[in-house]
């Protein structure tokens, strides 16, 4: 995990599961604590985000007071993910792979 450069947001690598969760977890509360209105989530070099994973980003964005979060480049099923136990959630949105 690292910050984005010029924009509140978060460039993670790798594969979020089980050993890095509390990374993740931790990335995103810092980032829930930075937010102002939009908040960024640099995923292309992420191959692979678990249910769990998933469920933090959903619950931190619908924690958010205002705005939301831009998923940008996710792996191919973090969008499945999010549809099928989060649909129509207005805090993410995502931009394509």
């Amino acid at each position: 995990m690292s910050p984005l450069p010029g924009r509140c947001g978060i460039r993670a690598r790798g594969e979020i599961s089980e050993t890095t969760r509390a990374h993740w977890e931790e990335a995103l509360s810092r980032l829930a604590g930075q937010h102002t209105g939009v908040s960024y989530l640099e995923l292309s070099d992420v191959a692979f985000v678990d249910v769990a994973g998933v469920t933090a980003l959903a619950v931190t964005a619908m924690g958010l007071p205002v705005g939301r979060v831009v998923v940008e480049h996710p792996p191919p099923h973090l969008p499945r993910v999010l549809e099928m136990f989060w649909p129509s959630l207005p805090q993410i949105e995502v931009t394509p792979r």
